[in-house]
């Protein structure tokens, strides 16, 4: 019993940690940049904005350009990384769960490819009518759903489907699409659209907004909330195919609708961020959800003065030694 009781009051000890660390480092995330500003300031606008509560004389702050600076352009940016910090993160656990192998991610298994040409499709070539605004959106949603697909049913080719296929099938399907990305670029006469796209592929939050944030977290939240729901099918799907259906579990119909709602949270958030890869692997691996992608966009604005770097180009930095890393520890662990 004392044994239990302890086990909950450290789960709860956790959890308590994580929130106060996670808010810090929005905090902190606020802080650094191109003009740094005091966390203290940061935390009294933050504290006035959302709750309504003044801490000293804000008036000197509130009139000023900080104030724009941390509540107009550097607080969805930071809200929009931990968001999709945390969404591609989530997609990486049901990847490596759905195929059983811990090196499943969106930006492996083609997801992240067929949302890129989904979106760049949009971007260079559009949508008309009412669907303008919601183009890129949609078309990155679209390119992921059909990447998945084609990735599930290329795996299914020759019998049952298992995880070294999905993997193999994602890989292809990857660099078709990527390489029809490039072909659009290439064929694209839309000059100011190429620069647009090229930079956006790098993955990027600086093009985060009020404006621009609220559709892709709405959209995103049921099907997270969703798979929060379902650990335990998720923990009989790590233990193998054989072991889930024995337990009574539908193995393909999950499979089905965690490819779906991985699509739709995936194209939303490319739509946005670009193409980051390697968030999905390393974010549930060392379980990093505080630093993660937050961390990530800090490097990213404060690593050159007078720069800003892709996030992309940091994740992809960090994650390709950590993928490497997790292969030799993985045939280590086998011998």
């Amino acid at each position: 019993m004392f044994n239990l009781s302890w086990r909950k009051d450290k789960k709860v000890f956790i959890a308590v940690l994580l929130i106060l660390l996670f808010i810090s480092s929005i905090i902190l995330g606020i802080s650094f940049g191109a003009v740094d500003i005091p966390p203290y300031d940061v935390y009294r606008v933050f504290l006035y904005k959302v709750f309504g509560i003044k801490i000293g004389n804000l008036d000197e702050i509130l009139n000023s350009t900080l104030f724009d600076i941390i509540w107009g352009v550097r607080m969805p940016r930071v809200l929009l990384g931990a968001f999709a910090g945390m969404a591609l993160a989530m997609v990486g656990v049901i990847m490596q769960a759905t195929i059983q192998n811990p090196l499943g991610d969106p930006y492996i298994l083609g997801l992240s490819s067929g949302a890129s040409l989904g979106a760049t499709f949009s971007i260079l070539i559009g949508f008309s009518g009412v669907l303008s605004s919601f183009g890129a959106p949609l078309g990155a949603f679209l390119g992921a759903l059909i990447a998945s697909i084609f990735v599930y049913f290329l795996a299914k080719i020759g019998g049952r489907i298992t995880p070294f296929k999905m993997i193999l099938a994602g890989m292809v399907i990857s660099s078709i699409c990527s390489s029809l990305t490039s072909l659009i670029i290439f064929l694209s006469k839309d000059n100011e659209g190429i620069r647009t796209v090229n930079f956006w592929m790098m993955g990027s939050l600086a093009g985060a907004e009020w404006s621009n944030i609220v559709l892709p977290i709405a959209i995103s939240v049921i099907p997270l909330i969703y798979f929060f729901t379902q650990y335990r099918n998720l923990n009989l799907m790590v233990l193998g195919d054989e072991t889930s259906i024995t337990l009574g579990l539908n193995i393909e119909k999950h499979r089905k609708i965690y490819m779906i709602l991985s699509s739709l949270i995936t194209g939303v958030i490319v739509s946005v961020c670009g193409t980051i890869g390697f968030v999905g692997i390393m974010i549930p691996h060392i379980v990093r959800l505080i630093f993660g992608l937050l961390g990530a966009d800090v490097i990213a604005r404060c690593a050159i003065t007078n720069m800003e770097l892709p996030i992309g180009i940091i994740t992809s930095v960090i994650g390709a030694p950590f993928l490497l890393w997790l292969m030799v520890k993985g045939t280590r662990e086998k011998e």
